[in-house]
Parts: C-alpha cells; sequence; structure tokens
C-alpha cells in the first residue's frame, strides 16, 4: 500500500476512502447496467421458444373452455372454433342437474387440505428422526422407506381396499384422507430439508437447555424448515385434489363423490358423452388449482430451485 492511500489529510484521498452518497448511487448503478448488458439479456430465439412453451400449456386449459362455454359440436366443428360461447352456465345447470358437482368439490377439499396437514406434520416428523436422532436400524428403514417410491401404486391397492372393508371405511372420505397421511417421498424430502436447514449444534444446544425430542421438534425444526412444508404441503393438496384411481374404486354414492370421481360420473352417463357438460365441469374442477398456484406460485417455484440447489 502507498503512503498516498493512508494519507487522509487530502481531499482526495478522502474522496476516494470515503466517497459520497452520490457517488455510491452512481457506483450502484454502474454496477447495474453493467449486470443488465446484451450479454446477459435473453436472446429473440430465447423469448420465442419461451412464448411458444406457454402457448403450448395454456392452449388446453383455453381449448377446455372454449368447448365448455359452447355446446357439443364444437368438439368436431370444422373450421374449429377458438371464440368462447354463450352456453357455459347452461352447460353448468345440465352439470348440477345430473350429479352434485358443487358437493364434489367441497369433498375434495376437504381430503385436499385434510391429506396437506397430515402430511405436512408426519413427513417432517419423520424426515426430522431421520436426520437428527441417533437410533439401531435407521439408515435401514430410511432405505427401506425410499425402496417403497420403487413400487407401483397400483400394486397396493387390493390390500389397501380390504384393509378399508375391516375398518368398514368403503364410501367414506377418511378413506381418502387416512392412507394419504404420509408418503415416502414426503418423509425423504423433508429429511434433506432438515440435513441442509438444522445444524447439529442447534439440536445440541437445544436439548442442553432442556428441550425433549417432540418440544425440539416443534419450537427448533419446524420454524426453521416452515417454508419448505409449506411448499411441500401444497404440492400434497394438489396431488390429492387430482386424485382418480382410488377414489373412483372406493367411493360409491353421489354425495361422496370427489370432483374427478363426478366428472368420471357424467362420461359414464346414459345419456351420452356430452363434451361441452364434461368440459364445463372440468373448468370448475381446475378453477381452485389455479387460485392456488397465482396465490403460491412464486413460493412453489422457490420451493422447487430450493430443492433443486440443495440436491
Amino acid at each position: 500500500m502507498s503512503p498516498t492511500d493512508t494519507d487522509l489529510s487530502t481531499p482526495r484521498n478522502r474522496r476516494r476512502k470515503y466517497p459520497s452518497r452520490s457517488a455510491r448511487i452512481s457506483d450502484v448503478r454502474s454496477k447495474d447496467r453493467r449486470r443488465r448488458s446484451p450479454r446477459g439479456r435473453m436472446s429473440s430465439f430465447g423469448y420465442l421458444i419461451l412464448v411458444i412453451g406457454v402457448l403450448g400449456s395454456v392452449a388446453p386449459l383455453y381449448w377446455m373452455f372454449v368447448v365448455g362455454s359452447n355446446d357439443t359440436s364444437a368438439v368436431s366443428a370444422f373450421p374449429p372454433v377458438f371464440l368462447p360461447g354463450g352456453n357455459f352456465f347452461e352447460n353448468l345447470a345440465t352439470v348440477n342437474a345430473r350429479v352434485p358437482f358443487g358437493g364434489s368439490i367441497l369433498n375434495s377439499a376437504i381430503v385436499a387440505v385434510s391429506v396437506a396437514v397430515l402430511q405436512m406434520f408426519f413427513c417432517s416428523l419423520a424426515g426430522y428422526a431421520f436426520a437428527k436422532l441417533r437410533f439401531r436400524g435407521r439408515s435401514g428403514l430410511l432405505v427401506a422407506v425410499v425402496a417403497t417410491m420403487a413400487i407401483p401404486a397400483q400394486l397396493g391397492i387390493v390390500p389397501m381396499y380390504l384393509i378399508m372393508t375391516q375398518l368398514h371405511w368403503i364410501d367414506t372420505l377418511q378413506a381418502l384422507i387416512v392412507p394419504g397421511a404420509v408418503s415416502a417421498f414426503g418423509v425423504f424430502w423433508m429429511r434433506q430439508v432438515v440435513v441442509g436447514a438444522i445444524p447439529d449444534e442447534l439440536i445440541e444446544a437445544a436439548r442442553v437447555d432442556g428441550c425433549g425430542t417432540f418440544r425440539t421438534y416443534w419450537q427448533i425444526v419446524l420454524p426453521n424448515i416452515r417454508g419448505s412444508v409449506a411448499v411441500f404441503g401444497l404440492f400434497a393438496a394438489m396431488g390429492a385434489w387430482n386424485d382418480f384411481l382410488w377414489p373412483l374404486i372406493i367411493l360409491n354414492s353421489p354425495e361422496n363423490f370427489t370432483s374427478q370421481v363426478a366428472i368420471q360420473q357424467l362420461r359414464t352417463d346414459y345419456m351420452g358423452v356430452d363434451y361441452s357438460v364434461v368440459m364445463t365441469a372440468s373448468v370448475i374442477a381446475t378453477l381452485p388449482l389455479l387460485l392456488l398456484f397465482i396465490a403460491a406460485g412464486k413460493q412453489l417455484v422457490a420451493g422447487i430451485m430450493e430443492g433443486a440447489v440443495k440436491g
């Protein structure tokens, strides 16, 4: 370091060491301009690919609304119908006349919220146990839990149906909620989150202060991973909302139908398949998920990116 750099007696050296507010703002703006330089901008080809991707994603939803707001001839019309019609509410009345669709939406909401809450609790609790507790067979149990993800879910349908029969839970909503209360993927995800977010020193400090195992989880671990737990809960709710096969098998009464099963009943109605009615019901069943994504889309993307970076 030269002697002139430490000499603060001259105005030039003082300005160099302690820049003014305007100089600091100018420096920040110059850095921002460099960050926004053409080298960091997306090319026109990149924007074209993004636009094609967005249109490809939105097109099925728009086509569903177009058919749902016209009559069933819009499905096979040539030239194709591209504009919404005026029959949406008439088709919605037909949907409600054939199946109790409002009740099915409520049943789907009950199942989705219950499954999400239970999975957030049990999966984060199990993830904490696999990540921070020391007990015999921990690694083997974790491998066994992860290995269950390789088993097709269809193989468990018959045993689970027999269990539901023994419990007298056929045609009830708890037959949908209880089997979905915990998932192997959720346990593994939460275990990875706890390993990355909670240092061992924090757990040891809580134990020194007298916290038991569950109190450490509830007051130390859960508040520190609540963001990832919330994102996992959103994914669990969406999975439960869109579940079709198991509800179709276990539910018999129209008043217990979920929205996906109710839409299936519209397809198998004795009056034949009215695609405009089916699409109207599909639009209504999709709206809650769209609203959920609009409200929590940023958190969902952040959770996915967080998992990708940690992975």
